[in-house]
């Protein structure tokens, strides 16, 4: 199963975290978001990573070419949109990354959300459902409903995200059968800075599962 830690701002904690057993880290490059850090800082975290972490980039509503220049001065290997991108916006960022994975982050409020998130399958890599919320476009800390997601099994790959932390990660998993897990508030001390601790909490609870 991937894990993916998401709002990653400090290099040191980057590295600790791919050292636990992270399989990607997220980094956000909406500047609107408190986890928001530059393409600087990105690749500064990226250099220092081993070569199969997945390292992926957020966006929301982003154009082409602001995406296309983050991507090429930080390293990313992943493009995660979590705005109201189209699927026409996904085909066309496709055509523009053949080599990235293409990751549609979509808020999940009812079973009409769910249909729409099988819509995008045929045109992205990976979905991520999180928890829907008016104004904030992630790390909310809200989960969603996971009895909705039970008999979920899309086309492709998919990540559970929404108000996960290391002490309900192993119920969620009792529901819901993802190809992998998102988390960035359930393992923090505030916006951007990482709890160390909880995050050798999730891998111990993951790790209990095998």
């Amino acid at each position: 199963m991937r894990i993916k830690i998401c709002g990653i701002t400090k290099p040191k904690q980057g590295k600790a975290i791919a050292e636990f057993g992270a399989t990607a880290l997220g980094f956000m490059c909406v500047p609107s978001s408190p986890r928001y850090i530059s393409d600087e800082i990105i690749y500064t975290i990226i250099e220092q990573l081993p070569n199969h972490i997945d390292k992926i980039g957020v966006f929301a509503n982003t154009n082409i070419k602001q995406i296309s220049e983050t991507a090429t001065k930080s390293g990313l290997t992943g493009i995660q949109l979590h705005g109201d991108e189209s699927i026409e916006y996904c085909q066309q960022l496709r055509q523009s990354f053949p080599q990235l994975e293409i990751i549609k982050a979509l808020r999940i409020r009812s079973l009409k959300d769910l249909k729409l998130a099988i819509d995008y399958t045929s045109f992205v890599d990976t979905l991520l459902l999180d928890a829907y919320h008016p104004q904030q476009l992630g790390g909310t800390g809200k989960t969603l409903d996971w009895t909705m997601l039970e008999k979920f099994q899309p086309n492709c790959p998919w990540f559970l995200a929404g108000g996960l932390t290391p002490d309900n990660i192993l119920q969620a998993l009792s529901q819901v059968k993802p190809n992998g897990i998102d988390l960035s508030s359930g393992v923090e001390l505030s916006p951007g800075d990482k709890d160390l601790e909880k995050v050798a909490k999730l891998f111990e609870k993951l790790g209990s599962r095998e």
